[in-house]
């Protein structure tokens, strides 16, 4: 009876589990200090995971998407595994001494298995409301790119998150900082610093000696009235990647041209392209008769290195005459979630957009100043329908309608028709 009492106390506490947010052992709860007093000297072990099956349904066949991934030439609907995750999370709490936590993530599906979490975190000794965790994790960055796929509203995260953090993961380590039990102000906010390879785990590897250092200062969820609770963060990273070639390419703008410039000079071999964000979100939900309401913002810009054709992180040095892209970016997305009565329905209106390059826009992008759909700008707008089934089981409904601008490059002198309906069960455990 003892042990079933345990881990029960373990799944209210690591209830977020399924998320990319590292769990948290709140001490200021009763379930935390109860797993902290009894959990002794074996540890505890919970197994978790959830399958994502769909149809997807696109305007044309072939349809280039952040909608789950591109759709094959001469398709225009398919049955998918989205995602299909397996999660194990162990957790030893003794009387005294630095708690331990260890999780182990992966994904396998119709395309291939990836491993998604790698990570071990020890806490310290005495208030252990410092921890230090090492391997691979979501980096610290932002509300959507730490939100799991199984509790995000919407099918897939905005074209900004995919595009700055694909895979949302990568390999170093991280401090945090969460002062639950403190009587100061401090005791709302929780800290992480990290110090990460850089490229993600979409990459072969680590290529350079350059580092990236990412932190997030967050306000933990705070009652605004009996009706209203509100969260936010400010995140920062600073990063960059290693030239490999002279060549660096930059936007210059000028009063009567924008074009992109190349600098060849011998001495950028070796140099560091920088990469820097700098992110706020905001999270509020309200309580009335209609339901919850929760409204969700957040806003990124800052300096990105890139490619000819591709605003994404490089994963790999480039050679010959390529050089890295280096582009100011901007970027941002809006969630309403509605509650239908205080029922197991909800609806969702998303709007999300991703500037690559915020120096040049719409018919200045063109192939003959240098520019590429790398600088091409999306503005999306979804809708959607959610039934909760029950604890395990969940419906998802989404149309999304991507607009990019108007361009002077070839295949984007008007706005592509490459919108997707998504019909998604989950099943969870």
């Amino acid at each position: 009876m003892k042990q079933i009492l345990i881990f029960t106390l373990f799944s209210m506490v690591t209830g977020a589990g399924y998320g990319q947010f590292l769990m948290d052992l709140d001490t200021s709860t009763t379930p935390g200090l109860r797993l902290l007093n009894q959990s002794g000297q074996n540890g505890f072990l919970k197994l978790g995971g959830y399958i994502q099956p769909q149809f997807q349904w696109a305007t044309q066949k072939g349809t280039q998407t952040v909608e789950g991934g591109n759709f094959a030439p001469g398709v225009s609907n398919r049955f998918m595994l989205r995602r299909s995750r397996v999660k194990l999370d162990y957790i030893r709490v003794p009387g005294k001494g630095p708690a331990v936590q260890f999780v182990f993530q992966f994904d396998a599906n119709e395309r291939s298995f990836s491993v998604r979490d790698v990570w071990g975190r020890i806490f310290n000794n005495e208030s252990r409301q410092l921890s230090l965790t090492a391997g691979m994790f979501a980096r610290p960055f932002g509300y959507e790119i730490n939100l799991s796929s199984s509790e995000r509203e919407s099918p897939e995260r905005g074209r900004m998150s995919q595009v700055l953090m694909k895979g949302e993961r990568d390999l170093g380590i991280m401090g945090t900082l969460d002062l639950q039990n403190h009587s100061g102000a401090w005791k709302l906010f929780k800290a992480d610093l990290g110090l990460f390879n850089g490229e993600g785990i979409t990459a072969s590897g680590d290529f350079d000696n350059h580092k990236d250092l990412i932190g997030r200062l967050a306000l933990k969820p705070q009652k605004i009235s009996t009706t209203m609770e509100w969260s936010g963060g400010l995140s920062v990273l600073y990063g960059g990647l290693q030239h490999n070639t002279p060549y660096i390419y930059k936007t210059i703008a000028t009063p009567a041209l924008t074009y992109v410039s190349v600098d060849s000079s011998t001495r950028n071999k070796g140099s560091i392209s920088p990469r820097n964000y700098y992110g706020a979100d905001a999270q509020l939900k309200i309580s009335s008769g209609l339901g919850s309401t929760i409204v969700r913002a957040e806003y990124i810009m800052g300096m990105q290195t890139g490619t000819a054709l591709s605003s994404e992180t490089p994963t790999a040095l480039l050679n010959g005459y390529d050089g890295f892209y280096q582009r100011n970016f901007s970027g941002g997305y809006f969630y309403f979630v509605q509650q239908l009565k205080k029922s197991n329905h909800q609806l969702l209106i998303k709007y999300d957009w991703y500037d690559p390059n915020t120096k040049v826009s719409e018919k200045g992008v063109g192939a003959a100043r240098g520019f590429s759909l790398a600088d091409l700008k999306y503005s999306t707008l979804g809708a959607g329908y959610i039934y909760t089934i029950n604890a395990n089981a969940k419906f998802l409904c989404y149309y999304a309608h991507p607009v990019n601008e108007l361009t002077s490059l070839l295949d984007f002198k008007k706005d592509i028709n490459d919108d997707v309906l998504t019909l998604r069960l989950q099943f969870r455990f």
